[in-house]
């Protein structure tokens, strides 16, 4: 799960950058995961042993913005491509 205001940001984006594709949704998202949930040195010292483990991948702030990121792209693009027959009926 990713922080409250990031989950509102990216329900916000996501509908006005699927008309701009110079900016995806996880871009949007991931910046206000950073913000909001800042990684600390720590994190990033980790970094090399928490990839190894599913649960260290979830647990590091760091990888954790990454997810964020994979994940509402994901999120984004199922929802424009479900959409696009949608709005071809109306064409």
């Amino acid at each position: 799960m990713g922080h409250p205001l990031t989950i509102l940001s990216s329900i916000l984006a996501a509908p006005l950058t699927s008309l701009n594709p110079m900016i995806a949704a996880g871009w949007v998202s991931g910046i206000v995961e950073a913000f909001s949930r800042k990684p600390r040195v720590k994190d990033f010292e980790s970094l090399p042993t928490d990839i190894l483990s599913i649960r260290g991948f979830w647990r590091n702030k760091v990888t954790r913005i990454l997810l964020v990121v994979v994940f509402t792209n994901l999120g984004s693009a199922a929802g424009t491509f479900l959409a696009i027959p949608m709005m071809m009926k109306y064409l």
